[in-house]
């Protein structure tokens, strides 16, 4: 392993940066685990940053993936692509949007370039109102919208970005307030923040923040600041690369935990969808989706592999309930991972839904981001056979936890143990 990371080290940009002082190769994978070159098996609760979200190796996939490369791989848009077509049909209807249309990437970064595009055109506006501590994506128009310093290597845009507050729930100046308090003082600063500028294109939120540490606002949150939008003709994007698909267990989407002002101008995907195929997306109504005035193609987005891919796992997921298993399995994991909490005075907060759960690291007895416990935390657990996930606003101090959506109880039980273990070694 020392030899191939020499090799990533000096062909690779230093900023591409690996998980564990020794970094793993994984060579395998069946179900909910994977195995490095050593032979180590890991129990996996990141899923490649939330990609494998059905199972590895899920035997539906792999068919549908071998099927149709032995028919054909790839065609660009500028043919008639069945697979494309079917998927897009059952996206469209499973969105919630009313009249809409689907426009397919290769990645979430690719989905939110798009997204803003579509707002921008149509709104003639190079102003997005973006919150606070988010992540969109690594492209350059993307970074320009990120909310976190980490993530954001640059502050030059072709887009002026104007951050909101409410995001995070339990730091800031409204911590303290009770939720409809949170969500009254969110939405005035909205408004006096509007009060000063001219009206933006589009406000772009993910109802669960992902890099930022899996934080979020209380539900009805973004239905308020729909209201606020709407009067303004502004328009909202849900970008749902991380929450979308049922991973929350709850909601099928994580805009629909603010559900009261019905379903966003657009929404984005990816991840998930494809179980590790390169396929992303934007939902749109069609009077946004069309309101381009040039011509445009995608080469790879819609390609016929992943859309083979993408059709299979999606009717896994639906036809086994992967929803349901996220909201029982993911509520038994979060009351283990509490009640592990509360016997560490390093974990200030377990927090999150279905199988999309963080575990916030501070100093003892402060409110302190702890990283280097965070990064403790994770070589402990990779040492003990699990492997997880980290994230965070102000600092990388929260443990990310999102396993594939057919874990199984047994499972959870073992990961829990194991990041207990991880978490009790490095408090000693």
């Amino acid at each position: 392993m020392t030899d191939l990371y020499a090799r990533h080290q000096a062909v690779l940009p230093d900023w591409l940066a690996t998980y564990y002082a020794d970094p793993i190769e994984l060579t395998h994978g069946e179900g909910r685990h994977v195995w490095d070159a050593q032979g180590n098996k890991y129990l996996d609760f990141f899923g490649g940053i939330l990609t494998t979200m059905t199972a590895h190796a899920l035997p539906e996939v792999t068919k549908a993936v071998t099927e149709q490369a032995g028919r054909i791989i790839h065609s660009s848009t500028l043919y008639l692509n069945r697979p494309m077509v079917e998927l897009a049909e059952r996206v469209a209807k499973l969105s919630g949007i009313p009249d809409a249309r689907v426009f397919f990437t290769t990645s979430g970064t690719e989905a939110n370039d798009t997204a803003l595009l579509l707002a921008t055109s149509y709104r003639q506006s190079n102003q997005i109102l973006a919150m606070r501590n988010s992540y969109h994506g690594r492209s350059f128009s993307a970074v320009g919208i990120t909310g976190n310093k980490g993530w954001s290597p640059t502050s030059l845009s072709p887009l002026q970005t104007l951050y909101v507050h409410g995001g995070v729930r339990t730091r800031g100046p409204y911590a303290h307030l009770s939720d409809a308090d949170f969500i009254a003082a969110c939405v005035d600063d909205l408004k006096d923040l509007l009060g000063h500028v001219r009206p933006p294109a589009a406000l772009i939120a993910e109802p669960i923040q992902g890099v930022g540490g899996f934080t979020s606002p209380p539900d009805g949150l973004y239905a308020a600041f729909r209201e606020v939008l709407a009067e303004r003709g502004i328009l909202w994007i849900a970008d749902e690369v991380q929450t979308g698909w049922g991973r929350t267990g709850e909601h099928f989407w994580g805009w629909q935990a603010h559900a009261a002002s019905g379903p966003p101008d657009m929404l984005t995907f990816a991840k998930g969808i494809g179980n590790g195929m390169s396929i992303g997306g934007v939902v749109a109504r069609a009077e946004v989706m069309n309101c381009l005035d040039s011509n445009s193609i995608s080469t790879f987005g819609g390609t016929q592999i992943t859309m083979a891919a993408g059709l299979a796992n999606l009717s896994y997921l639906l036809e086994h309930d992967l929803q349901g298993n996220a909201r029982r399995v993911g509520g038994l994991l979060i009351e283990r991972l509490r009640a592990i909490a509360a016997q560490h005075p390093g974990v200030r907060e377990v927090r999150g839904r279905g199988l999309m759960i963080g575990v916030e690291l501070v100093k003892p007895g402060t409110d302190e981001a702890d990283p280097d416990a965070a990064t403790a935390v994770l070589e402990a657990a990779r040492e003990e056979g699990l492997l997880i996930g980290k994230g965070g606003g102000h600092s990388t101090s929260a443990l990310r936890i999102a396993p594939p959506l057919s874990l199984t109880v047994a499972e959870a039980e073992e990961g829990a143990a194991i990041l207990e273990g991880a978490l009790r070694s490095v408090q000693q």
